[in-house]
């Protein structure tokens, strides 16, 4: 059912959520400040912890920028191509600035700050995704974000205390793909406590993904030249030694840490 709110269309929540798409391919299209207003005052209106707000959003808009964003987000055609990127920061920069003039201590410089400014960040970052998809826009979350933090941290000026987490492309959308399947309820939520899987629970729950993802590969020529070629058999290979190697995330995970202790976010003494 489409609804009509600040003169925007808008859908029902339940065909928002399950409507869910990566869009990659934008219309060149601008979207106006009025519509970004609303979607980024859902973004401000998620949970916080403490209500403290310890995040920040960036707007790019830029093409000069958002073409030096490219190589940081690793050449990702959508970061070029979307009129708006938008990046969720945590951020204890503003934080620590109140209490310093307020003569409170100051510090949230630790690891346990970091984290809660990340899931500020995320809240809000997904209030904002399910606005502007309620609005028609599309969206891509890209992994590339806190990846390639120290890269995009530099590109955004980023002061101490500030870390950029999640990030996405913005638009409206030029292409329609299907919905990504998902793994069944069953496999992922518990009652009470958590229940651990045995081999039979595994193949049973990974059983359509396992096939719906190797489909997806073997339907794109580029993805089923690169399966080939390394000899892949399956979903599980094709995850740990194309996509998300060992090697990879190691890496990933000294640019993370070397970037948060260059934030002053790790004085965990």
């Amino acid at each position: 059912m489409l609804y009509y709110l600040k003169g925007v269309i808008a859908l029902e929540l339940t065909d928002v959520i399950f409507g869910h798409r990566s869009i990659r391919e934008y219309e060149d299209r601008e979207v106006s400040q009025e519509l970004l207003d609303q979607i980024l005052d859902a973004g401000i209106r998620a949970s916080s912890s403490g209500n403290m707000q310890t995040y920040s959003i960036i707007v790019t808009k830029d093409k000069e920028l958002k073409k030096k964003l490219y190589t940081a987000h690793m050449e990702q055609s959508m970061v070029v191509d979307a009129p708006i990127l938008l990046t969720f920061c945590a951020d204890f920069n503003r934080m620590r600035k109140w209490l310093a003039l307020n003569d409170a201590p100051v510090h949230f410089d630790n690891f346990m700050s970091f984290m809660i400014g990340a899931i500020d960040a995320t809240l809000a970052a997904q209030n904002c995704a399910l606005a502007a998809e309620n609005a028609g826009l599309g969206i891509c979350y890209m992994g590339s974000t806190l990846a390639n933090c120290d890269q995009i941290g530099e590109l955004l000026n980023l002061p101490p205390n500030v870390v950029p987490v999640v990030g996405y492309s913005l638009g409206y959308p030029a292409e329609n793909p299907a919905p990504r399947d998902r793994l069944p309820r069953h496999g992922l939520v518990h009652y009470e406590q958590y229940n651990d899987y045995s081999d039979e629970d595994i193949l049973e729950i990974y059983k359509d993904r396992n096939e719906k993802g190797w489909n997806r590969y073997m339907a794109n020529p580029r993805l089923k030249e690169m399966t080939e070629r390394l000899g892949l058999k399956n979903l599980a290979q094709i995850y740990t030694i194309a996509k998300y190697t060992k090697e990879s995330h190691l890496e990933y995970s000294q640019t993370v840490l070397k970037y948060l202790e260059k934030q002053n976010f790790m004085d965990n003494e």
